[in-house]
């Protein structure tokens, strides 16, 4: 390793140390961890807490506040003074030396601990600093690519990925003067900080409006919804769905069209390469796929955790395609407001329906329902002003979470960007 190696890309000003190189082993003692399944765990009480390795590798960040994270209790109270000289303290680490893939090693750094005894439980290694380090600096940094590259070749296993404590130990820390490092990790603290902020304002508008596709549109069996806007007390009309659309039969026998177009319960209708990461069709076979435009419908049979009869969902995309004959594509004929059945299709209402009329078929992971059948669904249908008014609820909704989910992924890249730069 040069010299001029020895420092990042990006320095905060005042800082032209050259940095620090040692051992892991040189840097840390390693404490014990127990060896609790979850069975072993609860959330109610007991008089010391634990450390699992699945939440390392899924819950928690680069640093844990111990206070906030509900840590599980241990249930049996016996299990602490086995582990009286590992009681984990402020300043700790703790790696997941077992994942599924290359998330093996994931370490968290402890910077809060509840005031109950908390140890380090299943397939985790706890190490002890010998030395003082930055706040936070250490859990940026261990899980930063500069240091987890060092972890890759010593993975062993191929169903599932471990590390061990000695190849750990062999690893090389790299790091700068104890001001610099309570500097950057100050600065990656606060970005988590910003991170976590919108996570919460995401995750609160995503159940929101979970909330409110499931009041403002009528259940099962009842003929109006839980909630309306002011002004509307006129009662819904029932129609069936080949009253209101007609199923697509169009086929791009010409060939003029090559945007093959998938449906995707999570993502809607998208760009099959872009779902796929390639194309899955042949420009040879879709002529005898269906032509979808703009403001289409599209029903996938395939059955999902999130789509127990198949997902429908709407062309937003603004163009032409092309989709599978496997799909059911249709177009509204009638005055029922687009927007307001796209965000129909995304509640439950139609599914009872679904389920009562159609079967998993042949194959259990695709749900079958005749053309027929299919365009004899009940929707529920409000007067046009109460569509447009729901309809426009939703959408603006939607674009207040895409929102903020943008701004999500912003600050996870410039953190990305900055763990890149900030470490060697």
């Amino acid at each position: 390793m040069t010299e001029q190696a020895k420092v990042p890309a990006i320095r905060f000003a005042g800082f032209t140390d050259p940095w620090e190189q040692r051992k892991l082993g040189d840097c840390f003692e390693f404490l014990k961890s127990n060896t609790l399944s979850r069975a072993g765990l609860n959330g109610e009480n007991g008089t010391a807490r634990n450390v699992h390795y699945g939440d390392i590798l899924i819950k928690f960040g680069d640093c844990l506040d111990g206070e906030r994270s509900d840590l599980p209790f241990i249930t049996d109270d016996t299990v602490l003074p086995k582990y009286a000289g590992s009681i984990l303290r402020e300043g700790d680490v703790i790696f997941a030396d077992t994942a599924e893939d290359e998330t093996a090693g994931k370490c968290v750094e402890l910077r809060k601990l509840p005031k109950e005894p908390t140890i380090s439980g299943l397939h985790t290694i706890p190490a002890r600093p010998r030395f003082p380090f930055g706040t936070g600096y250490l859990g940026h940094y261990l899980n930063s690519d500069a240091y987890h590259r060092q972890l890759l070749p010593l993975m062993q296993g191929i169903k599932v990925i471990s590390v061990s404590k000695a190849a750990l130990q062999d690893t090389q820390v790299r790091f700068p003067g104890l001001s610099e490092q309570s500097a950057i990790g100050a600065a990656l603290n606060e970005i988590d900080s910003l991170i976590t902020l919108h996570q919460r304002k995401y995750d609160k508008l995503v159940i929101f409006k979970k909330s409110m596709l499931e009041k403002m549109f009528p259940k099962d069996g009842e003929s109006v919804p839980e909630i309306r806007f002011a002004g509307f007390t006129d009662p819904w009309e029932q129609r069936k769905l080949g009253e209101i659309a007609d199923k697509v039969t169009a086929k791009n026998l010409d060939g003029n069209i090559t945007e093959v177009l998938t449906n995707s319960a999570e993502y809607g209708v998208i760009n099959q390469t872009e779902f796929f990461d390639h194309a899955v069709a042949k420009e040879s076979n879709i002529a005898g796929y269906y032509v979808i435009a703009p403001g289409d419908f599209v029903y996938n049979p395939r059955i999902s955790a999130t789509a127990p009869v198949g997902p429908i969902r709407r062309n937003t995309l603004g163009i032409h395609g092309v989709m599978s004959p496997l799909y059911t594509v249709f177009r509204l004929t009638d005055a029922v407001d687009g927007t307001y059945l796209s965000h129909f299709f995304k509640t439950n209402g139609w599914h009872g329906f679904m389920k009562l009329e159609g079967n998993s078929g042949a194959r259990s992971d695709r749900f079958s329902i005749g053309d027929a059948t299919f365009f004899e669904m009940p929707i529920p249908v409000p007067s046009s002003s109460e569509q447009h008014a729901i309809g426009s609820f939703f959408s603006r909704l939607d674009n207040l979470i895409t929102l903020h989910q943008r701004k999500l992924e912003l600050l996870q890249d410039i953190k990305k960007s900055l763990l890149d730069k900030m470490f060697v």
